[in-house]
């Protein structure tokens, strides 16, 4: 029996290459929403972003008369808006520990995803972000083997927030050796990439990033 999609008036303005608008767009995927995305090249963005979003960025989410311009605020705001399945813990401890795994992904993740996305830097420089970014990932691995998903027996949020940096790691020119210490993250990856929701979040940019 297939699920039945939520309906809504929403519309998503999605950059494809961009792991902060996936991130969205897989929130969006697991809940079921019906949402008009539009995919918007950021070098030349529809004059309608501007006059919605003060900052002309993407990704930027519109429901009626409310406009979000801030993925972590979109995906809070659509799991509220439409609960099931929960994508927070119910109880405030776990969702505060939610919220600092994704606050500690941005600080320690996103900004070298950011770069080598965009290439910003000289080849050393990005090579030094990469080789970062790997290690980190590497150190962090162990953890994924203690339960199914990140740090909980559920899908949540913060898988939501993993799965696009973890997509996008053959584009980065980033691969991960197969040894014992990353085998449960490996593991993770698979079971992620397997997952309905994820599937269908892809963007045609994402398609290509394998």
């Amino acid at each position: 029996m297939g699920v039945v999609a939520k309906r809504s008036s929403m519309t998503f303005y999605s950059d494809g290459r961009s792991h902060y608008s996936h991130r969205v767009r897989i929130v969006l995927a697991e809940k079921g929403v019906t949402v008009e995305t539009s995919d918007v090249d950021p070098s030349d963005k529809p004059e309608d972003l501007a006059s919605l979003n003060p900052y002309n960025t993407l990704p930027t989410l519109v429901d009626r008369d409310l406009v979000l311009y801030e993925a972590d605020i979109m995906m809070e705001y659509l799991d509220e808006r439409f609960p099931h399945p929960p994508l927070f813990p119910v109880y405030p401890v776990a969702r505060a520990q939610s919220r600092l795994w994704i606050y500690r992904i941005r600080q320690d993740w996103c900004g070298l995803v950011d770069s080598l996305m965009a290439r910003d830097g000289t080849p050393a420089q990005l090579e030094k972000k990469r080789k970062e970014l790997r290690e980190s990932l590497i150190s962090i691995a162990p953890i994924f083997g203690e339960k199914p998903f990140f740090m909980s027996d559920e899908f949540t949020i913060v898988d939501c927030v993993v799965t696009p940096i973890l997509w996008r790691l053959p584009v980065m020119g980033i691969e991960l050796p197969k040894n014992k210490t990353t085998k449960p993250l490996l593991e993770y990856r698979e079971r992620l990439f397997e997952r309905d929701s994820i599937l269908a979040s892809f963007s045609e940019q994402e398609k290509e990033m394998v």
